[in-house]
C-alpha cells in the first residue's frame, strides 16, 4: 500500500499559516508529499524546501485571478497536487489542518482494512475548529462537524468548488470513518493577522468591490468577540505545533458588542439542545459525504 499527501499553498508566512507543520504532521505516515506552491511574495516556497525531506515534492504555481471569484482557485490547485499522488491513498491537507501524531496508526489501519473495499471512496474525518486561542474551539452547529481528507486514487476524483471537499462523476463520496480527527488551526492568529488573512480568503471568493465594501479599513485588527461561550480544549496538542505555540505572542481583546454566529442567543440554545438531549445531532446538517459501514 502506498500512501500520498498533498495540499496547496500561496503566501502562508505572511497570512501565518502553519503550512510546515501540517506537512510535518502526516511525513511520517506518506511516502511522498505533493505541494502545489503559488506565486508567493513572503518566502513560502523557500519554508517547504526547507523542511528537509526528499518526500516533500514542490510544484512552482502561478495563480490565475480569473479563477478568484468563489475560490476556484483552491479547487484548481488542489487537483493540480493531487494530478501527481502516485499513491492507493491520497491523504489531502490544507494548510492550517493538522493531524495529531496519535491519530497516524489509526488512519494506517483504516486504510489498510479499506483498501481492498472498492466501495470505499475516501476516509471521513471528525474537526477541532479552533477559535481565537489554542484553549478554546467551537462546537457551533453552523461549523462543520466532519470532511473527507483521504480519497481513493485513481478513479476519477477531483476537489469541489471551494476545495472543502471533494466530489466523482459530480455526486459526493462514500467513505468510511477514519477514527481520527483534523485540528484546524485557521482562526488562531494576532487578530491584524487574521484581518489579513480573512481578505485575503475573501479576495479568491468575491469580486474586488464586495471585498472592498466589507473591508473598509484594512489594517483593522479582527474581533473574535467574546470567546466566553466557547468549549474549552482539554486534549493535547500535535507535537508539530509546540514550536508555534510557545511562541505565540499576542492575545485577543475580547469584545463581546461583536457578535458573530456563536454568539447569538437562538443559536447558543440550538446547539446547547442539540449537543445535549440529541446527542449531537445537527438538525438539518448538510454532509458533504455519505458514510458507509
Amino acid at each position: 500500500m502506498k500512501i500520498s499527501g498533498f495540499t496547496f499553498v500561496k503566501n502562508a508566512l505572511e497570512l501565518d499559516y502553519p503550512i510546515v507543520e501540517a506537512i510535518a504532521s502526516i511525513l511520517p505516515l506518506v511516502d511522498e508529499f505533493w505541494v502545489a506552491a503559488g506565486d508567493s511574495r513572503d518566502g513560502t516556497t523557500e519554508a517547504i524546501r526547507a523542511i528537509g525531506d526528499s518526500k516533500v515534492n514542490i510544484i512552482e504555481s502561478v495563480w490565475d485571478p480569473r479563477l478568484f471569484v468563489h475560490g476556484a482557485i483552491n479547487a484548481e490547485q488542489t487537483n493540480l497536487a493531487l494530478s501527481r499522488c502516485r499513491g492507493d491513498w491520497c491523504f489531502y491537507l490544507q494548510a492550517d489542518e493538522v493531524i495529531h501524531e496519535k491519530f497516524l496508526p489509526t488512519v494506517r489501519k483504516a486504510m489498510e482494512e479499506n483498501l481492498n473495499r472498492p466501495e470505499v471512496e475516501g476516509l471521513l474525518f471528525d474537526y477541532v475548529h479552533f477559535w481565537g486561542s489554542y484553549e478554546t474551539c467551537q462546537r457551533d452547529r453552523h461549523w462543520y462537524r466532519r470532511e473527507v481528507r483521504v480519497i481513493r486514487n485513481r478513479i476519477g476524483i477531483s476537489s469541489w468548488k471551494s476545495a472543502q471537499g471533494f466530489r466523482l462523476d459530480g455526486r459526493k463520496l462514500r467513505v468510511a470513518h477514519s477514527g481520527a480527527a483534523v485540528y484546524h488551526y485557521g482562526w488562531v492568529r494576532n487578530p491584524r493577522t487574521m484581518k489579513k488573512k480573512q481578505i485575503a480568503l475573501d479576495s479568491v471568493h468575491h469580486d474586488q468591490e464586495w471585498v472592498t465594501k466589507h473591508h473598509p479599513d484594512r489594517e483593522a485588527r479582527f474581533e473574535y468577540g467574546s470567546l466566553q461561550n466557547l468549549a474549552l480544549f482539554t486534549g493535547t496538542h500535535p507535537l508539530v505545533m509546540a514550536g508555534r505555540i510557545a511562541g505565540k505572542d499576542w492575545s485577543v481583546p475580547l469584545n463581546p458588542a461583536v457578535k458573530h454566529d456563536h454568539n447569538r442567543l437562538g443559536n447558543r440554545a440550538l446547539t446547547y439542545l442539540e449537543n445535549k438531549f440529541l446527542g449531537g445531532y445537527r438538525i438539518g446538517e448538510y454532509k458533504n459525504y455519505i458514510l458507509i459501514k
